[in-house]
């Protein structure tokens, strides 16, 4: 195969994959009673299956896996088993519930294996505050925590339908470019193959009738572990390459609505004297619900809004990176100010 042949194939068969399973995983959930049951935390009215995330794990690994062939992929062997730390967890939690401590260490775990015996993480800031090359400790720490907030930020936003898995699309579809282009072939196979995964969950996510389905804490926790595996890539790649789509401050522009959200939702739980990890409804897109917005034109503004923060970035990337961290911080800021006033005006705070 032609690489280009192997990037499309992996796609399309992802895409397959998922079309195959989850009609099948519907049918075992509706015998065996596994659903997403609604509750007044729950913005879902209707009993649907919440095992999505095992067709996602099955199309993004067997794509992955099949359609590398001979090329050396080293990194495959640690993110494969960081995968299914993640899609254990998260199918427990989604069958029986656990506490969101035994979550917490398992991520914890998951990140040591990337970057103690994988060494994917990050050892370069970009000159931000002044810092370039770190030691090593200090990028043990960094990474660990950059991977923990990205597992969790994609997981406390999928909370709608479309939403986790509409960012997750626009995720995967730009760094599978910019690896693509940059000729780092072997990520950009993984990256089109979580593309092609989640376009066709997508489609039963949305529009699925019969076959109606979430992607549970077990898609949700897979998706994270991967993006952030591919944000640290991003930055390693950057530090060398000269590549036009390469600025560190993208990468972090490209997750930083879920990443933002978590963030704000957390301060607001620990200002009022709540655990981070309590279940409440200030998310952004229970903002949008509130507004009148349904599930897809809520997931639509969000989606566009981080759309928006990303080409602002890509157009101004030449600037100084303190810059553009801060516009983003403002830019998320103003969005989430502009939910607010607007709830206000209308009554709905």
């Amino acid at each position: 195969m032609t690489l280009y042949t192997q990037i499309l194939t992996a796609f399309l068969f992802s895409m397959l994959l998922v079309y195959i399973l989850i009609p099948a995983i519907v049918r075992l959930s509706v015998a065996k009673k596994l659903f997403d049951i609604p509750n007044e935390r729950r913005v879902n009215k209707t009993v649907v299956p919440n095992l999505g995330g095992i067709a996602l794990f099955a199309g993004i690994s067997i794509s992955s896996l099949l359609c590398i062939q001979n090329m050396v992929f080293v990194d495959l062997r640690y993110i494969i088993v960081a995968m299914i730390m993640m899609f254990y967890t998260g199918l427990k939690d989604d069958i029986l519930m656990i506490t969101a401590k035994k979550k917490f260490i398992v991520q914890i775990l998951s990140a040591l294996i990337l970057v103690v015996l994988g060494d994917i993480r990050i050892t370069n800031l970009h000159g931000v505050f002044g810092i370039y090359e770190i030691k090593y400790i200090y990028s043990l720490i960094l990474s660990v925590l950059a991977i923990v907030s990205i597992i969790n930020s994609i997981n406390l936003i999928d909370g709608i339908d479309g939403l986790a898995a509409g960012l997750g699309l626009f995720i995967s579809v730009f760094f599978g470019t910019t690896f693509f282009m940059d000729g780092h072939f072997q990520y950009a196979i993984l990256s089109f193959s979580i593309a092609g995964s989640l376009i066709m969950f997508l489609f039963f996510n949305l529009f699925g009738k019969t076959n109606k389905i979430f992607m549970g804490d077990t898609g949700s926790l897979l998706l994270g572990i991967l993006f952030s595996v591919l944000a640290i890539k991003y930055n390693e790649f950057a530090i060398s390459s000269p590549n036009f789509l390469y600025s560190p401050a993208l990468s972090l522009a490209v997750i930083s609505v879920p990443l933002f959200d978590m963030v704000r939702v957390f301060c607001v739980r620990l200002f009022n004297r709540r655990s981070p990890f309590t279940a409440d409804m200030i998310h952004i897109h229970h903002k949008l619900l509130r507004l009148g917005y349904s599930h897809m034109k809520s997931s639509s503004i969000i989606i566009l809004l981080n759309l928006i923060i990303v080409y602002l970035i890509f157009i101004l990337r030449d600037l100084d990176i303190h810059f553009l961290l801060v516009l983003i911080v403002l830019l998320e800021i103003f969005f989430t100010m502009l939910a607010d006033i607007t709830l206000k005006v209308r009554g709905k705070k």
